[in-house]
């Protein structure tokens, strides 16, 4: 039997068809655009993620036996409001997780309404990507708007509605919207009381790897798919990117090295940093996760080689990073270019370099971006260590995780083992893993991982090296509290 893996992304939807022993037997890819109408801000139309959908699963399909499709799974960006009136038609443009409007109503729910009641309530506290400061921007802001709502979803739920016709989300992308009791896994009524919803307007709450619906029958047509075809809850993009990854289980961990950087670690149990210096969400497998997200990863050593280096040859500038310069560099970066989420949370935080003398050299500011993105993540581990998570290996994927160089750096300052899966798809091989514990392919999330997730490269911390690293990142931690102060004063 196939399954079909849906990626939707911020710029593109990504389709995958899979068998059940893993096997990926095409893929593509459909841009749709992005809008900025202020600094600042970013929405996008469902309906153009609808439209991609719709014509790509076709083509997807071009050439296979369709009848053999048993069932869809989606992993999609998180905390985008999507908002429909009683017909079901979209209200107004999906506000993004990187729209930035919401940071008077963040200073509100932080500072009046408290973080201690919010992480009382939902686990977390906010931030200007979540869902709920976004219906309360709306209400203060669109209050015709406001007024017109009857559902409230995220953005892959609005594709599985489109799909079914039922209102659903699933817990771990519920969990990134502030109206969610995390632990006990239901909306939060004092949230909902805050925004001015009531909970016959939220989706109905799966677990991710459950059945929601199968396809409507004009749907099924216009795709060329049987009807019976199931379609699970799916998750949010970092957790059905985890599931790829085979993060399930206690203390499993994956750290993704993209634009952004994310510390994904698995837990058995429920636990909350008091700092709330990580996010604390459900997991695609029916337990919890915690996550550091730090926003700029990848995309600071892509800002040095292409913007300031202006070169794309990634790999000719690590070249002269030699193994006995490592954990000796002179030279450290603060990797803060866009303020900072997990650990700091400080939009105020901004990229540094430190150290710089006569003699810096470009491979030393190279080697500087490369470690200070990985002391950043180490921050975030530390974090959940300080917690009672032993973690003591972790899968690694991302664009910046295909350098050797980048691989053995992290490895020595995290001070742990990592591992390179042997195929990374991102979310839409875990929304495609999740359809088949729907279909019943694989009794577990568990199981499927075990089954379909292999290792490719093992790299293992030394010695000596994660000693000198060790005092690397002590010099590392002091940096950015003597600057604190500094960065509001520089904008």
């Amino acid at each position: 039997m196939y399954y079909i893996g849906v990626d939707l992304g911020t710029s593109a939807v990504k389709l995958l068809l899979m068998d059940a022993q893993g096997t990926i037997h095409n893929q593509l890819s459909l841009d749709y655009p992005l809008e900025f109408p202020r600094p600042g801000w970013a929405q996008q139309d469902p309906e153009d993620w609808k439209r991609a959908v719709l014509t790509g699963i076709p083509r997807l399909l071009a050439g296979f036996d369709a009848g053999q499709v048993a069932g869809i799974g989606a992993g999609g960006q998180m905390h985008g409001l999507v908002v429909l009136d009683r017909e079901d038609r979209v209200i107004r443009p999906a506000i993004l997780w990187n729209d930035g409007r919401a940071a008077g109503e963040v200073d509100y729910l932080n500072g009046v309404v408290g973080k201690k009641t919010l992480s009382q309530r939902t686990a977390n506290i906010a931030f200007a990507g979540f869902t709920a400061p976004k219906l309360l921007w709306m209400r203060e802001h669109e209050p015709e708007n406001f007024a017109r709502i009857a559902k409230i979803m995220l953005p892959k739920d609005y594709i599985n509605y489109i799909l079914t016709g039922v209102h659903c989300t699933d817990y771990s992308d519920a969990s990134g919207t502030l109206l969610l009791d995390v632990e006990h896994r239901r909306w939060s009524p004092e949230m909902l009381e805050l925004c001015g919803v009531e909970e016959r307007q939220m989706p109905r709450l799966f677990e991710s790897y459950e059945t929601v619906g199968t396809l409507l029958p004009h749907v099924a047509d216009a795709l060329g798919l049987p009807s019976g075809v199931k379609v699970c809850a799916g998750a949010g993009d970092n957790a059905a990117a985890a599931v790829g990854t085979a993060t399930v289980g206690d203390g499993a961990c994956n750290i993704s090295l993209g634009t952004s950087g994310t510390v994904f670690i698995a837990s058995d149990r429920f636990s909350v940093d008091p700092h709330n210096a990580l996010h604390a969400f459900a997991h695609a497998d029916g337990r919890w996760h915690l996550m550091g997200c730090m926003l700029s990863a990848a995309s600071c050593n892509k800002w040095l080689m292409e913007d300031i280096f202006h070169t794309g040859d990634y790999a000719a500038q690590q070249s002269p990073i030699t193994p006995e310069r490592l954990g000796r560099n002179r030279v450290f970066f603060l990797p803060y270019l866009m303020g900072e989420r997990s650990p700091i949370n400080d939009t105020n935080a901004r990229g540094a370099f430190v150290g710089m003398s006569l003699d810096t050299a470009r491979e030393d500011m190279t080697q500087a971006v490369l470690e200070g993105v990985a002391f950043a993540l180490r921050d975030s581990v530390e974090v959940a260590r300080s917690l009672g998570l032993t973690v003591e290996r972790s899968m690694v994927c991302g664009g910046g995780a295909k350098s050797p160089l980048w691989r053995k750096i992290l490895a020595n300052v995290l001070r742990m083992e990592l591992t390179v899966p042997v195929s990374e798809q991102g979310p839409g091989m875990g929304g495609a893993m999740l359809a088949m514990v729907a279909c019943g392919e694989y009794e577990s999330v568990e199981a499927v991982c075990k089954a379909l997730v292999r290792v490719a490269e093992t790299v293992s911390p030394e010695a000596e090296l994660t000693e000198r690293y060790e005092a690397q990142y002590r010099k590392f931690r002091a940096i950015y509290p003597a600057m604190r102060e500094l960065f509001p004063k520089l904008q």
